[in-house]
């Protein structure tokens, strides 16, 4: 259980994360306005676009090791007391009649 955490993104490596993501988006799509608009051609804006998505989810879904330099700290495993009740050893409550 312990080793699966190990391929867990941090929070702040989501943050990166999408950071990148968000950007790589962002500079293709204006490359692939200016570079469609230029050629006249549709098509090439559409390609880039989908080039830098590709790219970025390249950069982005596996859990590359920059993204996990913050692991979150765990709480140890604690037993259950013996001074606890049961769920069942409980008396239920009762509500006052109105």
């Amino acid at each position: 259980l312990t080793k699966m955490y190990l391929f867990l993104q941090d929070y702040k490596g989501q943050k990166l994360a999408e950071q990148i993501f968000q950007g790589i988006i962002l500079v293709s799509a204006v490359i692939g306005f200016i570079y469609g608009y230029i050629t006249e051609q549709f098509g090439w804006t559409v390609y880039i676009v989908m080039a830098g998505f590709a790219l970025s989810c390249l950069l982005t879904l596996p859990p590359w090791p920059m993204y996990r330099r913050n692991p979150l700290k765990w709480l140890p495993v604690q037993e259950l007391g013996t001074e606890e009740k049961k769920p069942a050893d409980r008396k239920p409550k009762r509500h006052a009649k109105s």
